[in-house]
């Protein structure tokens, strides 16, 4: 499979009449299209508060324009919106939402805001995993939503509706903005790039939620085009590689992708990525036991952490119905991490959270009876 096979799957329009999507405009699009309307470019900067501030989904709630100007809307526009339609709270605070996307086939989506606190209990960071597609073509082994396969793209409104929801309930529970995003919920974010790369932009945007775009992660299993236009973008934001194995067999067995896009292809693209950039990479690594855990395993990531400047994140499996694989023991993360700590790799280990509900990583799924959708594994 060719790398640059891989575009984006139209978004369906969810509307039956002629009516525009704000929702599916960018911001440059929204402006023109209510400059055409003979608006001020303030108008459209209200507009776009209302709609990724505030997140309205009616032009009733945009109080600050007239009366027959919201009528004008009304009739030549609609407002589109992601919408909450359950939440999961678990043991350590973690919260995962399902969000109804408006779509006539009813599909849905999950997000996890995960609060990290002092030990007086005070929050001191909360971490939103938001999703990109429902479902993922890609069939990592691991990972139960590689398993329901590929429905279709989220609109970039439809990713940032899941920020903007998730941080105004942040603020009133815990009285504090969402600190950190990670492109690490459904999907394969750079396989749907350009909403990614819009969305980062909106949530960025001081109208929008108004977050660093260094406190974003965008996570990929390794799609070196993406990664290479990535880096040309000047948005700022994180890379993670999902790596999970440190040579081609391996990675092979697990991570469909690295058939057609291994391992040399990905380092001659991290490469170009921080030449480009001069940002550090991370690599995300499920540590399997007796599978991806061994001494010779640990080497070969200390060899692919000096490709360029970068730090590891080992993650605690959340075992997954119907996978093998299954978490390291102890014993074993501990020989592992001396290894990579005696080559003096910048490496931390990342404790499950959430899995009793199963909000962990590798477990978001919507298992609702639905058929499997695209995948690179064949059934």
């Amino acid at each position: 499979m060719n790398n640059s096979n891989l575009s984006d799957p139209e978004i369906p329009a969810t509307t039956t009449d002629e009516k525009r999507d704000l929702k599916q405009l960018s911001r440059s699009e929204l402006s023109d299209f209510l400059a055409e309307m003979g608006l001020p470019r303030y108008r459209a900067d209200q507009v776009f508060q209302w709609l990724y501030q505030k997140g309205a989904d009616s032009f009733a709630q945009m109080t600050n324009l007239s009366k027959e100007l919201r009528k004008r809307l009304e009739e030549v526009a609609c407002i589109t919106r992601a919408k909450e339609f359950s939440r999961q709270e678990a043991a350590d605070g973690t919260i995962k939402f399902l969000f109804r996307l408006d779509d006539p086939r009813d599909y849905k989506v999950e997000a996890v805001l995960i609060p990290d606190f002092y030990e007086d209990g005070v929050v001191k960071r909360i971490t939103v995993c938001v999703s990109s597609q429902v479902g993922c073509m890609f069939g990592c082994s691991f990972c139960a939503t590689g398993r329901m396969g590929f429905f279709r793209n989220l609109s970039h409104g439809e990713i940032a509706d899941q920020v903007q929801a998730i941080n105004e309930l942040s603020e009133e529970r815990f009285g504090k903005k969402i600190t950190n995003i990670v492109y690490m919920g459904m999907g394969e974010p750079l396989h749907n790039y350009h909403a990614v790369v819009e969305s980062v932009r909106i949530i960025t945007d001081p109208l929008g939620v108004d977050l660093s775009p260094r406190r974003i992660t965008i996570s990929t299993v390794g799609l070196t085009k993406q990664i290479r236009q990535l880096a040309r973008e000047g948005l700022g934001a994180n890379l993670a590689i999902s790596l999970h194995a440190a040579d081609d067999q391996k990675r092979n067995e697990i991570m469909p992708i690295n058939e057609s896009l291994n391992l040399k292809e990905l380092e001659e693209a991290v490469r170009e990525y921080h030449r480009i950039t001069k940002s550090a990479v991370t690599y995300e690594y499920l540590l399997f036991d007796r599978f991806n855990d061994h001494a010779e395993d640990a080497l070969n990531l200390v060899k692919i952490a000096r490709w360029v400047p970068s730090k590891v994140n080992i993650i605690m499996y959340n075992n997954v119905a119907g996978v093998s694989l299954k978490r390291v023991r102890e014993e074993r993360l501990n020989e592992f991490m001396k290894v990579l700590i005696r080559h003096k790799v910048t490496a931390t280990v990342r404790r499950s959270r959430g899995d009793d509900i199963d909000a962990g990583c590798g477990q978001l799924a919507i298992r609702e009876g639905q058929p499997r959708g695209k995948s690179l594994v064949k059934t």
